[in-house]
Parts: structure tokens; C-alpha cells; sequence
């Protein structure tokens, strides 16, 4: 039986609003994940080259499953402008009944 906790949400940032959207519709189309969330403006700080940078980025919040997650950190990579991309999952611990059903109809 499935349960929710065999459910993710991934995390990753863009260069661009329009680099994620391609990431998004790609994601959805091969199947590796039913909803894709794209924040078309995210203000990044991080450590890169020994030093504090900063950038305007854009937020994929991917909704799918754990089973099909490093399929889809492949395809990212292979789409992702950045050497280290950022792909971090954390687990969905609860979701709205009607939410949950319709993304395991999805992996069906």
C-alpha cells in the first residue's frame, strides 16, 4: 500500500524563469512528476569560488514520488545550466486526501 511518506516535494532553482518552465514541462511530460510550481523570482545568496554570491533565480517546487526520484535528478542535470544544480527532496509527511489520490492515480 502506499504511503505518504513514499511522497516528495524537490527543490530547484534556475537560472531563469524560462529555463524552469522547460525543466517543469519536461518533468510533467516524462511522467516523473504529476505537478510542477514555478516562483519566477527567487533572491539566491550562497557560497560558489570561495566567495558570497548572490542572484536572482527561479524556485521549481516539484511534487511526485520517491521512487522516481533519481530518474528525474538525471533529467534535470541533463537540462540544468549549472554545474551543481540544486535538487534537494524532503518528504511530504500529509496532504489533502483529494491532493494525495490524484497524484498516486498519477504513478498508476
Amino acid at each position: 500500500m502506499e504511503r505518504e511518506s513514499d511522497f516528495i516535494v524537490v527543490f530547484i532553482s534556475a537560472s531563469s524563469e524560462s529555463e524552469a518552465r522547460k525543466i517543469a514541462k519536461t518533468l510533467v511530460q516524462d511522467k516523473l512528476a504529476p505537478c510542477v510550481s514555478v516562483l519566477p523570482e527567487v533572491f539566491s545568496t550562497y557560497w560558489w569560488d570561495d566567495d558570497v554570491q548572490s542572484a536572482e533565480e527561479s524556485l521549481l517546487i516539484v511534487k511526485t514520488h520517491l521512487s522516481v526520484f533519481e530518474a528525474l535528478k538525471a533529467r534535470v542535470k541533463k537540462l540544468h545550466s549549472y554545474d551543481v544544480p540544486e535538487i534537494i527532496c524532503v518528504p511530504l509527511i500529509k496532504g489533502s486526501e483529494d491532493y494525495m489520490n490524484w497524484m498516486k492515480d498519477y504513478f498508476r
